[in-house]
């Protein structure tokens, strides 16, 4: 069955300080409404956007990580039932980035949720944990990776460093996915390129779709997201049909905003059949060394 193409949209997201829990539903609403209204119908936002809430608690507790993880869990409910709201009220799908989750057992993950037009959600963790996160937050690698399907197709989530590991994101197409998300989140040029040149190795490898969204940007009350650096893109197989350097889109450095793409699903399984290479098929040849 053939498959209508769509609009993505990856943001370039600024992170904000709030006096009150309204603020930054006013804001997560401003920035859906543009993108739905701008005619995405998947909307991606990057790894941790969700600590700008974390400006809504004392300022001992802005500059204090441990704090910051444990009072983010009072803000879940909400946070899940907004963007389950919005998902709702636009007919769209939305990955909002990350929120860092305290499990039964005490440990943290960070987790991406991945919300459907209906308002229900699903989840993938982050697998590769940066030495921020692992030495200075405490926060735990995941176990498991998944692939969510949609309207468009089979949709894989990678956080940030996971995508900087190929073979996590060949598991996710060999169970289906022909597009990826990136939320990221870097501090610095080198580590937003880092993320940027294994968004790009992956899409060539695996021949499919790629997106990445970046915080953009200084909050310097958090101790969490203070700097941030990055664009948001969205790369493609350098092959027939498809741009010759593999970039659909790519934003303006640090600038806020939405960047965008229309995807077609079908033009990847027929580059994985009749392109001028087969990346793809390709991964299971046997070498000898």
């Amino acid at each position: 069955m053939e498959r209508k193409p769509f609009r993505i949209a990856a943001a370039q997201y600024d992170i904000g300080y709030f006096a009150h829990i309204d603020e930054y539903r006013a804001k997560a609403r401003r920035w859906i409404d543009e993108a739905a209204g701008n005619g995405a119908r998947l909307l991606l936002l990057p790894e941790y956007a969700s600590m700008e809430l974390a400006s809504l608690f004392p300022r001992e507790v802005q500059r204090a990580l441990p704090a910051q993880l444990r009072g983010m869990q009072d803000l879940l409910d909400e946070y899940l039932g907004l963007y389950a709201e919005l998902a709702r009220t636009y007919r769209v799908y939305i990955q909002p980035g990350t929120f860092p989750v305290r499990l039964a057992n005490g440990q943290y993950r960070n987790r991406a949720y991945f919300f459907h037009p209906d308002g229900r959600h699903e989840y993938q963790e982050k697998l590769q944990m940066t030495r921020f996160e692992s030495e200075r937050w405490l926060i735990d690698a995941g176990e498991e990776l998944k692939v969510f399907d949609t309207a468009f197709g089979r949709v894989a989530i990678s956080v940030c460093y996971d995508v900087e590991f190929p073979l996590l994101a060949r598991r996710q197409v060999e169970a289906g996915a022909e597009l990826i998300l990136v939320p990221s989140c870097t501090d610095t040029l080198a580590g937003y390129h880092r993320v940027r040149v294994g968004c790009q190795a992956r899409a060539l490898e695996n021949q499919c779709y790629v997106v990445q969204s970046s915080t953009v940007g200084e909050a310097r009350w958090s101790e969490a997201v203070d700097v941030n650096v990055g664009a948001a893109g969205i790369y493609t197989p350098i092959d027939y049909g498809f741009p010759d350097d593999g970039v659909l889109a790519a934003g303006e450095l640090n600038r806020p905003g939405w960047v965008y793409g229309d995807l077609d699903l079908d033009k990847i399984a027929h580059v994985r059949e009749a392109g001028q290479v087969f990346n793809f098929r390709d991964w299971t040849r046997q070498l000898r060394f």
